[in-house]
């Protein structure tokens, strides 16, 4: 397919994919999961060529406009991704990580074009570095102009938290709010946890550096009972095509969610 990671780790990923796509339909099939809760799509890149993307970050535009024609078609709500799990009934929002300059360029004409609110985590020192593949300073203000988007934190340099002493914890968590509310003007409570690394002492942490929604890398939807600040989230990767996507909204691949214990239940 166009568009998707090339190379061998290319090629194990797309095998990968056809593997996990037949457990999906098994599983889903045998649990029927629930369609409920706010489910929190995640994107990296769009169209941005990466020699080396093992894990399908960077979808193809392509794939991506398929995707965008898909979610306009759902008749679901679509929550501002701020105020956290919605309620018993199906919602949807769209996150993306890191904060890469195609998230201006190639995703929000869309998400904008079809009235689809989404959410930016960015890393504070990419953009304050400003080099390319990341927005610079004066793009992200652009991006959070744009009717429908909001900015979280990604963390202030990117490291795993879950590593860190408590107060590099404190310094990465409260330094990297501060700097893009400085930027913004504007509050910044919500938090995309790097790596997904989380744990009860880095969630306690976010409590304290302000910040009211934390979205982990488990897998899931989230209803009424989740904690805000332990949200699970569903990985979009280059390898998804719309049918894959609806899978995965709907559930199927909810079985995924074995990588990564849920920090809520430690």
């Amino acid at each position: 397919m166009g568009g998707e990671p090339r190379g061998g780790r290319g090629v194990i990923g797309a095998l990968k994919q056809r593997l996990y796509r037949q457990v999906a339909r098994a599983w889903g099939a045998a649990v029927k999961p629930p369609r409920r809760g706010l489910r929190v799509l995640t994107y990296h890149a769009v169209g941005l060529a990466l020699e080396r993307d093992p894990y399908g970050n960077s979808i193809s535009k392509e794939r991506f406009a398929e995707h965008v024609r898909l979610l306009a078609s759902l008749r679901v709500p679509w929550p501002p991704a701020r105020f956290g799990p919605a309620g018993s009934e199906p919602a949807l929002c769209v996150t993306f990580d890191d904060g890469f300059r195609d998230t201006l360029t190639e995703a929000a004409p869309l998400l904008v074009e079809t009235g689809i609110p989404f959410m930016l985590f960015a890393t504070a020192d990419f953009i304050r570095r400003g080099e390319a593949p990341y927005l610079d300073a004066g793009q992200l203000r652009a991006l959070a102009a744009l009717p429908g988007a909001s900015i979280g934190s990604h963390g202030l340099t990117h490291k795993v938290l879950t590593t860190l002493s408590d107060a590099d914890l404190a310094e990465e968590l409260s330094a990297s709010r501060r700097w893009l509310e400085d930027l913004l003007g504007r509050p910044v409570e919500s938090l995309s946890y790097p790596h997904g690394a989380v744990d009860r002492r880095v969630r306690d942490a976010a409590e304290a550096a302000g910040y009211r929604l934390g979205a982990t890398s488990r897998w899931g939807a989230n209803e009424p009972e989740r904690d805000p600040l332990l949200l699970c989230r569903t990985e979009v990767t280059a390898w998804d095509t719309a049918q894959d996507l609806r899978a995965k909204i709907d559930g199927h691949w909810d079985w995924y969610a074995i990588r990564h214990p849920d920090p809520q239940a430690a």
